[in-house]
């Protein structure tokens, strides 16, 4: 098999910590460049990759290296994701983008008939559904073991946003460069992980978002969505105002029902009776989830190399991208629930 050679767009923490540590591991694909206009992050390239290449611009990097490579992986600020994707699938390379994808829907415009144009592959970091108990919950919830999903429950706490390397002050609090706060932030990823545990698509979206602790920051630091579904609802509660971090996840079906606590998973009948419990690492362990990014590096070179379908995950970012836009169009109406058929992007915007 051909080892592919990929370039390292951005090289804050989420690649230092979680990307590059998966490359490496990796004996089918390696890092050979990478860009930054923060000379003093190239160690923490050449640390793991001391052969690979160093830019300081993206441009530099297109104009010399984009002959010798088949890929990216960007990961900047998410404000330049959209621009940065429709590049590199000019250039004809494979695309690995961190979330958000990006930032408002109608960026999406061309992006996937670009990508199918150029047959290349546009995948998006959805890393939380390779988490061991996320993944191992979307495993019981496929093998029938709750039965129909009726409700799912997602609580994200935290405190404050994650720390960006050499940023200050941190992108993720100003919403020009991060498309917004802790909806935009934490919510695209309990969003593309809940909406595969129910069957069919949201059909409406009611969102409220508020400041209730960090007034400093132009954004929000809490979120509380209701997306409800044909036979079910999902309810999402995000901030960035708790005393401390943890997460919480409950799956209720037909047939039982599926609790996550940090790490631990248990399993009941309708009778509430334990049928399984098991202690998997926590999900509000770190931010950087390096473990977690091996089933990405997996998907995204199965799209890649045309090993399985091409496009699972675009359409997934797809849908994040409408519903981050409809909840803060719906917070915006006072909480109104708003049918996700509505084309999102064709809305003047206030």
């Amino acid at each position: 098999m051909n080892v592919l050679r990929g370039a390292i767009i951005g090289l804050g923490n989420v690649a230092a910590q979680g990307h590059l540590p998966g490359w490496r591991r990796r004996s089918d694909a390696t890092i050979t460049a990478a860009a930054d206009s923060r000379p003093e992050r190239r160690e923490a390239l050449t640390a793991v990759f001391p052969a690979a290449r160093w830019y300081d611009s993206v441009e530099e990097l297109f104009a010399i290296e984009r002959d010798q490579l088949d890929f990216v992986d960007i990961c900047t600020p998410p404000a330049s994701h959209a621009t940065l994707c429709r590049s590199a699938l000019s250039w004809g390379l494979h695309v690995l983008c961190e979330k958000p994808l990006v930032i408002a829907p109608e960026e999406l415009r061309g992006l996937p008939g670009l990508s199918a144009e150029r047959e290349r592959a546009l995948v998006t970091v959805h890393n939380w559904k390779h988490a061991p108990v996320l993944a191992r919950v979307t495993e019981l919830v496929r093998d029938g073991a709750v039965g129909e999903v009726r409700r799912v429950k997602w609580e994200t706490h935290r405190r404050e946003p994650a720390v960006a390397a050499g940023a200050d002050p941190n992108w993720r609090v100003d919403p020009a460069q991060s498309g917004g706060g802790v909806l935009m932030d934490h919510g695209w990823h309990a969003l593309y992980t809940v909406t595969q545990w129910v069957p069919g698509p949201p059909r409406t979206v009611a969102a409220r978002l508020e400041t209730r602790r960090h007034h400093q920051w132009p954004i929000e630091d809490t979120a509380d969505l209701f997306l409800a579904f044909a036979d079910a609802s999902a309810e999402v509660f995000l901030t960035w105002a708790e005393s401390d971090r943890r997460n919480r996840v409950e799956v209720s079906g037909t047939e039982g029902s599926l609790t996550v606590d940090g790490g631990r998973l248990e399993r009941r009948d309708v009778q509430k009776r334990l049928l399984e419990e098991a202690e998997l690492p926590s999900l509000a362990d770190g931010s950087h989830h390096p473990d977690w990014f091996d089933g990405v590096i997996t998907e995204f070179l199965s799209e890649a190399r045309g090993d399985g379908p091409r496009g699972r995950n675009l359409a997934e970012a797809t849908l994040c991208a409408n519903l981050v836009d409809l909840a803060r169009e719906s917070s915006r109406q006072g909480g109104t629930p708003l049918p996700v058929e509505r084309l999102a992007g064709s809305r003047r915007r206030r």
